[in-house]
């Protein structure tokens, strides 16, 4: 990066450098070298991307097999559940952090705890270790997503990074679908226990990748005296949790107006109060109050949210749905789910393309959350006899209203702070999404069991035991019963999980309506400037490189009126 100099004013040469004629300064301004790091460091971060996204979809296809052979289906959503709540209470951890001692060391912590959490999976020997392990993916987990997307703002203009982001959704697309393929090869072949063992090479790659392709700008000298929010982290994690505990034990483990449901609604707003008082007067806030002062800031959460709700809570179960329904195999059920990873994969890529070309982007996700719901309106109308070609087009227009929104939401709040607080707020409106998500998976699978555990029971009045028992229904067992038992089971299955897709259309809306009060402010058209411009705000000086620090304090000197001003 070069020296921070006034907005809008020619940079001053580099030391030693030959004087460059005004005609060749665009030549001279972005050299090969430059560009063969950012492409390297944009591959770095696409690794890490993809080992964190791949893991929130890849145990879907193989989960009927685990909890038939663990015998824990009541445990079955904890599974997708622990994974999404620990990753959802990293995340502003992660990004605050990161903002203060810098993204990489932080990466590293991330992945090799995530790599802990994959042994531990792959040793379980029953539902409650392996709900600890992919707890500890989790708090890894949701260091790469922040991380990965927080870097590239680092280092690409936010008018170029609408492409960078289309590119990163795609990789979310992919693994979107490649998870439930996985998971349904190892299921038929080695094994469910290889959906975990496949993270260690994956995990080192990704550390070598971090170690010697992250080259990203060092932070601000004396961060080491910066007093961290604890007190803020805690009652963050406790809220967060006691929402989700709800969200999973509501009107199944226990009844709704139960004295256990009532308490941890009641601790859950005890703890979200404290936590907003800490925050006011914490020195360095984990999630500054400021930034929901920021309108774009605080609609595209909303957005955020709801469409967390809706993605998580429909494509979560969608491939255990297609096992149980239509008699595919776990690869197969993982097959189906292509066409919703090509549309999302396609749309995320065009509409980053046309961001970063031509500078708007307001429209795009109120239209993508539009047609999310249209195609969660047709999911709802899926029945046992349904044709599979036809749920795969449902799938592929979730696809779509997928891939115009999702990256877009990240990019209008990066645009709308100084590059000091991108990880914050990145982290920040991840981790509401991340909370609609889990509240997503936790709600529909605490209703979707529920309903399925009373449907079996009431088409098998002399017990569940003659379908098998919910416990331990697999889809192998499905497809071995006699035809009568066998349709009334899928009957089950579908009547319990299909109509709540219908339930979710009304977020979907939510989110288009909040967005149609986004601000549309310009995007910034390079890195550079946005240092220079906040520097000179601040009166500080952001080091990004101590080869380069002496060059820098000169001009910042001259614009702030002395050295007074440099934070140290």
């Amino acid at each position: 990066m070069t020296n921070p100099t006034r907005a809008g004013s020619t940079p001053a040469p580099t030391r030693g450098a030959a004087p460059t004629a005004p005609g060749q300064a665009a030549s001279a301004a972005a050299p090969a070298p430059k560009d063969r790091k950012i492409v390297l460091l944009f591959m770095g971060l696409m690794v890490t991307m993809l080992l964190a996204s791949l893991n929130q979809t890849v145990l879907s296809s193989a989960l009927p097999t685990i909890v038939g052979e663990l015998n824990g289906v009541e445990h079955m959503s904890w599974v997708i559940t622990a994974f999404i709540l620990a990753s959802t209470i990293t995340m502003p951890i992660y990004g605050k952090i990161s903002d203060v001692l810098g993204r990489k060391p932080l990466l590293l912590t991330a992945i090799l705890l995530f790599m802990a959490g994959s042994v531990i999976g792959a040793v379980a020997g029953d539902m409650n270790l392996l709900i600890v392990g992919r707890t500890v993916q989790g708090l890894g987990g949701g260091g790469l997503m922040i991380l990965s997307q927080a870097a590239i703002a680092d280092v690409i203009p936010a008018r170029e990074r609408g492409k960078y982001m289309g590119i990163m959704g795609a990789v979310f697309a992919v693994s979107s679908v490649a998870g439930p393929l996985l998971g349904g090869w190892f299921t038929e072949g080695p094994g469910w226990r290889w959906v975990f063992w496949i993270n260690i090479p994956l995990g080192i790659l990704a550390a070598l990748a971090a170690i010697f392709l992250l080259h990203l700008p060092a932070k601000q000298r004396g961060a080491e005296r910066v007093r961290h929010d604890y007190l803020g982290m805690a009652l963050m994690a406790v809220a967060t949790t006691a929402i989700v505990l709800v969200g999973t034990w509501g009107g199944s483990q226990y009844a709704w107006g139960s004295a256990t449901i009532l308490g941890l609604i009641a601790l859950a707003v005890v703890a979200a109060v404290a936590f907003v008082l800490v925050e006011k007067r914490a020195d360095e806030p984990i999630i500054p109050l400021h930034l929901f002062a920021d309108r774009n800031f605080t609609v595209t959460t909303i957005a955020a949210l709801a469409t967390g709700i809706a993605m998580f809570g429909a494509i979560g179960y969608m491939p255990t749905y297609l096992q149980m329904a239509t008699g595919a195999s776990a690869t197969v059920a993982g097959l189906l789910m292509i066409p919703m990873m090509g549309s999302l994969l396609v749309t995320s890529v065009i509409t980053g393309q046309m961001v970063s070309r031509t500078g708007r982007y307001k429209v795009l996700p109120i239209v993508g959350s539009l047609i999310l719901g249209v195609g969660l309106a047709l999911l709802s109308t899926v029945k046992a006899d349904t044709p599979t070609p036809m749920i795969c087009v449902f799938l592929g227009v979730i696809g779509i209203g997928l891939g115009s929104s999702m990256q877009i939401l990240t990019l209008i709040v990066q645009n709308s702070f100084p590059l000091r607080e991108v990880g914050t707020a990145t982290a920040a409106n991840n981790y509401f999404r991340q909370v609609g998500a889990t509240l997503g998976s936790a709600v529909v699978g605490s209703v979707f069991i529920s309903r399925l555990t009373t449907l079996i029971a009431e088409k098998f009045p002399q017990g569940t035991g003659s379908a098998g028992g919910t416990g331990s229904l697999t889809p192998d067992l499905v497809q071995s019963l006699p035809d009568g038992v066998r349709a009334l089971v899928i009957e089950s299955y579908n009547e319990a999980l299909v109509p709540l897709f219908l339930y979710m259309v009304p977020l979907a809306i939510i989110a288009a309506i909040a967005l149609c009060f986004v601000h549309e402010k310009p995007l910034a058209t390079s890195v550079e400037h946005e240092i220079a411009a906040e520097s000179l705000a601040e009166g500080q000086l952001l080091v990004t490189d101590e080869d380069e620090a002496s060059d820098a304090v000169g001009p910042l000197e001259d614009a702030t009126s002395g050295p007074q001003h440099r934070q140290r």
